[in-house]
């Protein structure tokens, strides 16, 4: 058998994906809440998705890296530390991003989905609410009724600034709104500079925490087009293109060490004396997702 034949016939034998003439996508998929994490319920973090990013990008033959979005946001310091690293890992492969939005990309789910250079979107997905929320609740009636006395003691005036028990002080809240307006600030900026001339919509409507389905998404300028994960990639690098998973480790061992969808969490018996934590962690989670209907 001559070199070259031998070289086809060892080619045929290599998965698709590791052949030269073959373009791979490999698709990285970031769902659920950012940042929420608790030992039953883990959330979307830059500890947690990492590896996953940087083995996308990594992998061989990679024409382009492809985010499947599913999230209705969450803390925002993780959101933009995901970002970060989706721009840097893309800026040094020189691999464009392409981001599939699924039911929600909304709040930090939105501004993961601004590290694509392209962002796709089904004609019923939101997107958007470009903006930042914080809430609380006053139990300063419930603890008379039941004839409770608080009893608290800091060292510094705003320590227990916005502190559930006490009654709201209006110069707490004013605070608080300028702490808001300073990260809403930096959201907008991460839009203006990610999405640039492609932004259509009037800037008080873009940025007032709204939200939109998929065309008017396009309308305004926040999405790209319509589009799924199969068709694009297969219009864009041929029927043949190989779209690999880039997953978690499975299995009982990586269980026991924590390695979940989304951000690791170490489970273990300690976890269930947290369970009140994690019951208002779920309610939370619950909160973020039903405000867009899901």
């Amino acid at each position: 058998m001559s070199e070259s034949n031998l070289k086809a016939a060892i080619t045929r034998l290599l998965p698709a994906r590791f052949r030269r003439a073959t373009a791979v996508v490999p698709v990285v998929r970031l769902s659920g809440t950012i940042g929420a994490v608790t030992p039953l319920r883990p959330g979307l973090s830059l500890a947690g998705v990492a590896r996953l990013l940087d083995k996308a990008f990594a992998t061989k033959n990679a024409k382009a890296v492809a985010l499947v979005i599913n999230s209705p946001g969450g803390s925002p310091v993780q959101s933009r530390q995901i970002y970060l690293r989706i721009r840097q890992l893309a800026a040094e492969k020189k691999l464009p991003v392409f981001v599939f939005v699924e039911d929600v990309a909304a709040s930090g789910g939105y501004m993961i989905a601004c590290a694509g250079d392209e962002i796709f979107v089904d004609p019923s997905s939101i997107v958007g609410s470009i903006g930042v929320v914080g809430g609380t609740f006053g139990f300063q009636e419930l603890i008379k009724k039941i004839g409770v006395e608080r009893r608290l003691y800091t060292a510094g005036e705003h320590k227990a600034m916005l502190d559930p028990f006490l009654p709201e002080n209006a110069d707490d809240v004013a605070r608080l709104k300028s702490l808001q307006r300073e990260i809403h600030a930096i959201f907008i900026n991460l839009v203006k500079e990610s999405r640039g001339a492609r932004l259509k919509g009037a800037e008080d409507v873009l940025f007032s925490g709204e939200y939109w389905a998929g065309e008017k998404s396009i309308a305004l300028g926040l999405s790209d087009a319509i589009g799924d994960l199969r068709s694009v990639l297969r219009a864009r690098y041929g029927d043949k293109v190989q779209m690999p998973v880039i997953a978690q480790p499975s299995g009982m061992l990586s269980g026991l060490l924590g390695r979940k969808s989304g951000a690791g969490s170490q489970l273990s018996l300690d976890g269930f004396s947290g369970l009140p934590e994690q019951l208002i962690s779920a309610l939370e989670t619950r909160a973020l997702w039903s405000k867009y209907g899901f």
